[in-house]
């Protein structure tokens, strides 16, 4: 018996919807193709809003807790949109002694932003990670995808500068 889709209507007309149902069209509009289809929105717009969340919870016949539930427990999917760069720092054991909360105090001053926020022109989203796995690195810190291994506060500062164009 072949699965019924309610075919929801996309929230709007951004051709980026396209690709996120192609996702789910893939996969038949089962529910096993959650995770995908949500890494799927993540990828093309950025974050998980709540039209996306309802979008996806109606085409693929779940109910909206459980989309919500799925995309809140895993830490890479955003329900808010991000700056253009991202500073992940590492409070972990290591990265802590060795200057993870000064390398973090140091970008609320001079950046203007703690854990969690954007600066105020979407330049730069700065958040926590409890340990990233590079313990010898220590005090370790991701700046778009790229580690950053045995900076000092001053040089977090200066390259976070350069990235996103702040006091140039």
């Amino acid at each position: 018996m072949p699965v019924k889709s309610l075919r929801a209507s996309p929230p709007s007309d951004d051709k980026r919807w396209l690709i996120v149902n192609a996702t789910m069209r893939r996969h038949g509009y089962q529910s096993h193709a959650l995770i995908e289809t949500l890494h799927t929105v993540q990828e093309s717009f950025g974050f998980i809003d709540v039209d996306a969340l309802r979008f996806v919870a109606t085409s693929l016949n779940l109910p909206l807790s459980r989309v919500l539930g799925v995309t809140t427990f895993y830490h890479y999917f955003n329900t808010e949109a991000r700056g253009e760069h991202t500073c992940v720092v590492c409070t972990g054991t290591a990265c802590y002694i060795k200057g993870g909360n000064d390398i973090l105090a140091a970008i609320a001053q001079e950046m203007g932003v703690m854990d969690g926020e954007t600066t105020d022109d979407n330049q730069l989203t700065v958040m926590t990670a409890r340990c990233i796995g590079a313990c010898g690195l220590a005090p370790a810190v991701v700046l778009d995808d790229d580690i950053l291994a045995n900076y000092t506060s001053e040089r977090i500062i200066q390259k976070l500068k350069e990235v996103t164009g702040h006091g140039a």
